[in-house]
């Protein structure tokens, strides 16, 4: 049966959990749209994530990539259209560090961008279909989330295996999210984990259509 390597992250900044992660755990093993789901978690930290990845990518030789994330404060799942090779953080990854202006690849002839291969419109109206609110952005940000759709990217380019479905979907805030905002700043939109789960189960399943 086909593979799908799913990914979320860790829990970071001030974040109590990340509801990427429970849906990845929620699906791991499941067969999905005719794949077979392989879950993992990476670090919030984007030297140790690329180097998780490069790993799970060789290991599980998956014909298809999810990779989703939180994105706290959008009001729906968004699917990122492209990744940038560039490094600027906000806030520091997990590891304390911030990078500035700072190239997301080591290779001064890697590209300055990739764009995602997942069906994105696709995706899109089926979870319209399926009365699920979701859209394509057209910026992943600059912080760890961009760095490995960047990466998982390069890596199946280079690799000769371009032809692998490859992309990342950002999550919104689940209920537990939301709540861990201080009170003395603005609230959060969220969606119940169920809806995000559901949300990235239906991605899979459009992906595995079109294999």
């Amino acid at each position: 049966m086909p593979t799908l390597l799913l990914t979320g992250f860790e829990p970071f900044h001030t974040h109590p959990t990340n509801p990427s992660a429970q849906a990845a755990g929620a699906l791991d093993g499941l067969e999905v749209g005719g794949l077979r789901v392989r879950s993992a978690l990476l670090p919030v930290e984007p030297h140790a994530a690329a180097d998780t990845l490069r790993g799970l990518l060789d290991r599980h030789l998956p014909d298809t990539v999810l990779l989703t994330g939180l994105a706290a404060g959008r009001p729906h799942v968004t699917l990122e259209r492209v990744a940038v090779n560039v490094m600027d953080f906000v806030i520091p990854d997990n590891a304390g560090q911030t990078y500035r202006d700072h190239p997301a690849h080591p290779d001064p002839s890697a590209p300055a961008a990739y764009l995602s291969t997942l069906p994105l419109r696709a995706i899109v109206d089926t979870w319209r279909e399926a009365e699920i609110p979701g859209g394509i952005s057209n910026t992943a940000g600059l912080y760890v989330c961009n760095f490995v759709l960047y990466h998982a990217l390069d890596f199946l380019t280079r690799a000769g295996r371009a032809h692998v479905p490859c992309g990342f979907l950002h999550v919104p805030a689940n209920a537990a999210v939301a709540l861990a905002v201080p009170e003395d700043r603005a609230p959060i939109p969220y969606l119940p984990q169920d809806e995000i789960t559901r949300a990235v189960r239906v991605a899979a399943e459009v992906v595995g259509r079109g294999l």
